[in-house]
């Protein structure tokens, strides 16, 4: 199974060199085709590795980290090359490897506009040959985030991320896609830099930089001071790209101006990488640290619930001008909210619950943003009063099966009972309603009154969306005149997503067995 997590990472990269060569053939639109075929063949191929190595998972022993491999990198520091996958990861490196390869399909059919044509400036190439470069080493720093175990190597894998989607964006996205894109690397990169401090503060007074030696010492052997000092650094730079209030801001802008497949992989992964990290390095290398931490992680999750859902409410509004990917990327706010809350009450069943809602998340949004991904391919705009008309868009009446699709992502995302958005914030809520020895109970009732709150404004603005865009008179006069329902490709990329939702939904023990044995060594120590 280490070789099999070794080829999971090597594999895309070896795609993306291949991007480089000049093996695609001169005529330019068949290079594009070739290269984008590349990109679902290569994706393709992560996907059957990833099911190989679920099927090898030893589901008795989820707590255990399996298919390691520990070997010296870089000795005068003490950095190894460390992998490896438990409960905590699996899950997420699965999703991880089934967004690329349902991104890589639509994108076969529906390449992203934009960029240079011909390639980059001066590069000679088709232009796809750049998308496929880029998009699959994305995804070799995406999976890698989640199965390194050394605090450098979790570094350089969150670092890897960032310039393909800075690219993604600012060269096939749309409208202000430049100031979207620049305003998305720097406030990530100043997180990253941040959180680096507190790595190289932990790896210098503890004397390793292994992820499992330092969740099995449990904080022994750093004082009280460097591990709030740590915790801090590492929470705040976490918490940019989770993305947590106030430091969210970049997100509406980068996802308003990322083509469909960069807005769906930058919901359905990218936020998740900051939440695993507060889990992975965060409870278990700095308890007492994150202790002292967790009320303000907790307010701060309260609050963006909250801020979220109000956000959304006021974009939802008639005659707000709102854009329907900016919407749901302010929703992506207070759904994460609900992750950081269960994680700041460092109990097993609100960090279950927050890995749940990482899960859920990724699912329930990735359809939401190839769906209004098509929706903008149909009308031009992702505006909501253009695609609602004066009487209402009529999705039900004009295009059945996508308004059908939207409304049940919608109530997926309310978080209806039988779901897979449920059970996580159900279970994040439990966790605040009885945190941790040492917390205070009142403050952390005070955050599950606030989240409570926010479902109830959360169904308020997912139901004006579904009531706005999928109902109305389908005889009225449309900003388009005809509109296409699904489409072949369209159902085969977005269908996995609906049936897991539901599949995640009705049998929450498929992923809450494999979690919490892990959850509770992370936070119990060695």
């Amino acid at each position: 199974m280490n070789a099999v997590l070794i080829a999971l990472l090597l594999l895309p990269l070896a795609g993306a060199a291949l991007t480089l060569a000049p093996v695609f053939g001169a005529d330019a639109a068949a290079a594009d085709r070739r290269a984008l075929r590349l990109n679902s063949v290569v994706t393709g191929a992560v996907l059957v590795l990833t099911v190989v190595l679920a099927a090898g998972f030893d589901h008795d022993e989820p707590a255990r980290m399996q298919a390691t491999t520990d070997v010296s990198w870089i000795p005068a520091i003490g950095v190894r090359f460390h992998l490896g996958v438990d409960g905590v990861s699996l899950p997420l490196i699965v999703l991880t490897s089934l967004l690329t390869f349902l991104c890589a399909l639509y994108s076969e059919r529906r390449p992203p506009s934009g960029g240079a044509p011909g390639g980059a400036p001066g590069a000679g190439r088709p232009s796809a040959q750049s998308f496929v470069g880029l998009f699959l080493l994305l995804e070799v720093g995406m999976l890698a985030t989640f199965a390194v175990l050394d605090l450098l190597l979790f570094f350089l894998a969150f670092e890897i991320v960032l310039i393909p989607m800075y690219f993604l964006i600012a060269r096939w996205g749309s409208g202000a896609k430049v100031p979207a894109a620049n305003r998305f690397i720097l406030y990530t990169l100043l997180g990253s830099a941040v959180m680096l401090l507190g790595f190289l503060l932990v790896g210098s007074k503890a004397g390793t930089f292994d992820m499992q030696a330092l969740a099995a010492a449990h904080g022994n052997g750093l004082s009280h001071t460097t591990q709030v000092t740590a915790a801090l650094a590492i929470m705040v730079g976490l918490a940019v790209k989770a993305p947590a209030w106030p430091l969210h801001s970049w997100l509406p802008d980068a996802h308003t101006a990322a083509p469909t497949v960069g807005s769906v992989l930058l919901a359905g992964v990218l936020l998740k990488m900051g939440t695993y990290g507060l889990v992975r390095v965060l409870l278990p290398v700095v308890p007492d640290g994150t202790t002292t931490l967790a009320p303000y992680l907790g307010a701060f999750a309260a609050v963006g619930i909250v801020y979220g859902s109000l956000a959304c409410l006021a974009l939802a509004r008639p005659g707000a001008k709102g854009d329907l990917k900016r919407l749901i990327a302010y929703s992506s706010v207070g759904h994460m909210g609900f992750v950081l809350l269960g994680i700041a009450s460092l109990t097993t069943v609100g960090v279950n619950g927050a890995l749940f809602a990482n899960i859920a998340h990724g699912l329930i949004t990735g359809l939401l943003f190839f769906l209004v991904g098509a929706l903008k391919d149909r009308y031009g705009t992702a505006d909501l009063d253009t695609l609602a008309g004066s009487t209402g868009g009529a999705l039900y009446g004009r295009a059945p099966r996508i308004g059908a699709l939207l409304a049940f992502a919608a109530v997926a995302s309310l978080g209806l009972p039988g779901l897979a958005g449920f059970w996580g914030e159900l279970l994040a809520m439990f966790g605040a309603f009885d945190p941790a020895d040492g917390l205070s109970r009142p403050a952390f009732l005070t955050y599950m009154v606030l989240a409570g709150l926010g479902t109830l404004l959360t169904a308020a603005y997912l139901l004006v969306v579904v009531k706005r865009v999928c109902m109305g008179d389908p005889k009225q006069p449309a900003p388009v005149a005809e509109l296409a329902d699904l489409r072949p490709y369209e159902a085969v990329s977005w269908t996995p997503l609906a049936a897991l939702t539901l599949l995640a939904g009705l049998w929450p023990a498929l992923l809450l067995s494999l979690s919490e044995p892990a959850v509770k060594l992370l936070l119990g120590g060695g």
